[in-house]
């Protein structure tokens, strides 16, 4: 069973120490039954000795089961800390492809189903040891009682446990198939949130939506999982009879067969009865464990998928002591994947490119040519599948490709927004937060006091605006811009290209921008452009209104005035930044 091989695989000393606890607290059950029975015996003359046993029994009961429980609570809140922080490192050593592959609901289902699924049956572990206990020790006192009749009580019992188990692994199947199609609903589900406005402006999609995908998810997880319920709740109730039959057994059957005495019949009855509550408890808690147990199946389906890919090693050289950027070269390089939507395989390149110290660059293309992907080989992201990536000349091999990363500043146009300035130590941090925050016109709307931001719930573009934020205090060497302008409007557009833009490079800073806004491709050291995964020009600035041209853009000449450009902000490069 993979949950106890987790359990004696994370803290073996202190399993066997919550273990003697509860033997000591199941075997003083036990000792508390053989008074009781002792005392009937007696019709209430019981001696004084025999009260004092009692008492004492009474007061190791709960201190041994206390620290039994507590034992193992704390065992198992820390292993289940263990995983997700073992889990959440393999998943960031992992290639990005690799987990885009995967999807994030698997993710997402790993860390909340399955995660949950564990921590409820570990939760179940303390007792159901106790009661284990209790149900040997309760074997034990039979035993003491008549080993003959213990021998006939312990098939019957067998019996019945074989009959309670067979529908019960019917039921832990229906589970391990609703397990399957709980990923199945969290990626629909994200679906859902994430496409809620598209499906409110169409009826049909909307309609299609829930009553042929996302009914057809919730449908599988429903039936499977309440055929599970279904068979286990029919092995339970033949559970809570098993005892009773038992009963029935030994007061009935067993007289017919060899004869008995009343003391013997009587301890019997009494043991009989008092485990009877603790052997259902283990049997009500194997639904639990079957689930912890799928869900193991599952993590480790998912750890091993990410251990096959290689990991990519964490720098332990400090930024500070890179060395300065000259040149940026990508020489060959290809990247192929498949497109879900095409049904086929789409290749980049190969590349050949190169980015100088201080030049502002603008990539174009249509919609599908591979800018994006262009730009994750670029910044490291993903890994070359021919071809190599120069840094001044040194080729970036898995070794240093995450310290090569660190050169890079970038907002997504799919952009996560953290609620604070994470990794980012200046002793004036929130002054110079503050001055950007004020540049960029959200000193109103947002305040940071030790680095943590006091919202983050606001338009797209003003998102994009503390997103732009982050990247300027980073202050690295290369910034890129995938479509940063595309939810901006337009006052913001002409300060993000003819202020912002030009203070980077004017700060020594190398631009990479992924572009559609054709006004500003004047601006532009170089623009290269890129067609169905191919670059298919490289223009420099002399040449831009032939290269303009060739796209089918006309070009825009002159600057773009702009209103009380005396107060448009600059960005001046700070110490320490």
């Amino acid at each position: 069973m993979k949950l106890v091989t987790f359990i004696v695989q994370h803290a073996r000393r202190t399993i066997a120490l919550a273990l003697l606890a509860g033997a000591i607290s199941g075997g003083a059950n036990i000792v508390l039954l053989g008074l009781i029975n002792g005392a009937l015996r007696r019709a209430g003359h019981a001696p004084k000795s025999l009260v004092l046993v009692f008492v004492g029994i009474c007061i190791v009961l709960p201190i041994t089961r206390f620290l039994s429980e507590s034992l193992l609570a704390r065992f198992g809140q820390g292993a289940l800390f263990d995983l997700r922080m073992k889990l959440s490192r393999q998943v960031l050593e992992t290639p990005l492809r690799h987990l885009e592959e995967l999807g994030s609901h698997r993710l997402v289902g790993a860390f909340t189903d399955d995660l949950n699924a564990i921590t409820n049956a570990l939760q179940m572990i303390p007792v159901i040891c106790i009661n284990v206990v209790v149900v040997i020790c309760g074997l034990v006192y039979m035993g003491w009682l008549s080993w003959m009749i213990l021998l006939l009580v312990i098939g019957f019992i067998g019996i019945g446990i074989m009959s309670y188990r067979i529908p019960f692994m019917k039921a832990r199947s229906y589970f391990r198939r609703a397990r399957e199609q709980a990923d199945a609903l969290l990626n629909h589900l994200r679906a859902l949130t994430d496409g809620v406005k598209e499906l409110k402006l169409h009826s049909r999609r909307r309609e299609a939506f829930l009553n042929e995908v996302f009914k057809s998810a919730a449908e599988n997880y429903r039936r499977q999982s309440v055929a599970g319920l279904t068979v286990y709740t029919a092995a339970a109730s033949w559970g809570q009879t098993l005892g009773f039959v038992v009963i029935g057994l030994v007061l009935f059957l067993l007289p017919m067969l060899r004869e008995v005495n009343l003391e013997t019949m009587t301890g019997y009855s009494i043991a009989l009865l008092f485990i009877m509550s603790p052997l259902q408890m283990i049997l009500n808690s194997s639904p639990a464990i079957g689930r912890a147990n799928v869900a193991l199946k599952n993590l480790e389906e998912l750890r091993l998928s990410l251990a096959a890919q290689p990991k990519e090693i964490a720098a332990i050289t400090p930024s500070a002591s890179q060395p300065s950027l000259k040149r940026l070269e990508l020489v060959g390089v290809t990247h192929t994947y498949y497109r879900e939507m095409a049904d086929s395989h789409f290749t980049l390149g190969p590349i050949n490119m190169t980015l100088q110290a201080g030049e502002l660059v603008f990539l174009v293309g249509g919609n599908g040519s591979g800018k994006t992907t262009l730009a994750k080989l670029l910044i490291g992201l993903y890994v070359p599948g021919a071809g190599e990536i120069r840094l001044n000349d040194d080729c970036i091999t898995d070794q240093t490709r995450e310290s090569y990363r660190q050169y890079f500043s970038v907002v997504f146009s799919d952009f996560y927004l953290f609620e604070s300035l994470l990794g980012l130590v200046s002793q004036k941090l929130d002054a110079r937060a503050l001055d950007y925050l004020t540049q960029l016109q959200l000193n109103n709307k947002v305040e940071i006091k030790g680095g943590v931001l006091s919202t983050t719930s606001l338009s797209q573009g003003q998102r994009k605006r503390l997103a732009l934020l982050t990247a300027y205090l980073e202050d690295r060497p290369i910034y890129v811009f995938d479509e940063w302008a595309a939810d901006q409007d337009p006052h913001f557009k002409d300060i993000f290209y003819l202020k912002l833009l030009p203070d980077l490079k004017a700060n020594g800073k190398t631009v990479f921008v992924i572009s559609h806004d054709d006004r500003y491709f004047h601006l532009a050291d170089r623009l290269i452009k890129l067609e169905n995964g191919a670059i298919v020009e490289q223009t420099s600035y002399e040449e831009l209104p032939h290269a303009l041209t060739g796209i089918g853009v006309p070009l825009r000449s002159g600057v773009v005035e702009l209103p009380l450009a005396s107060s448009l902000p600059r960005f001046e490069q700070e110490e320490g930044a």
